[in-house]
């Protein structure tokens, strides 16, 4: 049986390989690929904010392709129904007795990695199909439990541009999501890159570094990463922070409507533990909250009226409080 200092080193080499190869295909973009790995081992989900064009899309199926994972993507639209997601239950004639059963057609919500695209633009009722599916791991239909197949992580993506006939995501849900990550446009040199490399006759192809079960297991290894007390400590006082009711801050009492809530201490420790594992270090560090803090309070700090009117962001105040918090 292998050791955690044996696993550790082997997931830090995997995770070099596995960069190496999402970099053949996808330009720049390292800090969304670290998060996105983050998420996918820490067992959380992502919800990726960017204008169309950004290689959303090729960037989720090249990180598929060199998982060895199981990819879908689908396309939500005003009239997309919850079973277009989950599966939908057919009749079937069986020809030897002559007699009807139902059977159940699995949705492209069974597979590994699932991309939801511009899950803003479908009604309440199908969000919430995917997100019941995110939450418990596994479909309901007529009174019977289908398990999804583990690894599980889904990627949602909105577009902040058009946001007409949209169904924007309660604070409830958003709070399901792990990170929230802003894609950004690309520099001059990486735009260059891009062009060169995508109007070629063929793509480049990766090859496949893990599958499926070295997930699963490495997931499992992270979750057994030691943490210092005072880590846990210091990322409840950040949380605590962003709430006016508790907070210290001058900035917080006065733009923030609504803070995060404890999940959001969870999720920094746990990205804090992944981080730290995938670089190979055996406990994680203050710097690794700063790192994943913006991704991870970002969606979950309400901002009110004033702080609207004042063209306050809540990455700005993040950052004011990575910066004073003792």
């Amino acid at each position: 049986m292998q050791s955690d200092i044996e696993q550790l080193k082997e997931l830090g080499n995997a995770i070099a390989k596995v960069r190496t190869q999402i970099a053949r295909v996808i330009v720049g973009q390292e800090r969304i690929i670290e998060q996105l790995l983050i998420s996918l081992f820490a067992q959380g989900h992502c919800l990726l904010v960017g204008v169309p064009g950004l290689a959303k899309t090729l960037l989720v199926r090249t990180l598929a392709d060199t998982l060895d994972l199981k990819f879908s993507r689908i396309q939500f639209t005003p009239d997309l129904m919850p079973s277009d997601i989950t599966g939908t239950e057919v009749i079937e004639e069986n020809i030897s007795t002559g007699t009807k059963q139902f059977r159940f057609i699995r949705g492209p919500v069974f597979a590994n990695i699932v991309l939801a695209d511009e899950i803003n633009r479908t009604p309440p009722k199908t969000q919430a199909a995917l997100l019941e599916a995110m939450q418990e791991h596994r479909v309901t239909a007529a009174g019977v439990t289908y398990p999804l197949e583990e690894p599980f992580f889904v990627l949602a993506t909105q577009n902040p541009i058009e946001q007409e006939g949209t169904y924007p995501l309660p604070e409830a849900q958003l709070d399901r999501f792990m990170f929230m990550l802003v894609l950004d446009y690309p520099s001059f040199e990486e735009e260059v890159q891009i062009v060169r490399t995508t109007t070629l006759e063929s793509m480049p192809t990766v090859e496949k570094v893990l599958h499926a079960a070295d997930i699963v297991r490495y997931q499992r290894f992270v979750r057994r990463v030691p943490v210092a007390d005072n880590l846990i400590e210091y990322a409840v006082r950040l949380v605590q922070a962003t709430r006016p009711q508790t907070s210290r801050h001058e900035l917080v009492r006065r733009y923030v409507s609504y803070g995060a809530g404890p999940r959001a201490s969870q999720y920094l420790i746990l990205g804090a533990k992944t981080r730290a594992a995938l670089e190979g270090r055996f406990t994680p560090e203050i710097a690794d909250i700063h790192a994943i803090a913006p991704a991870v309070l970002s969606h979950r700090i309400v901002l009110n009226f004033q702080a609207e009117a004042e063209n306050v962001t809540a990455p700005q105040l993040i950052q004011e409080l990575l910066a004073t918090l003792d």
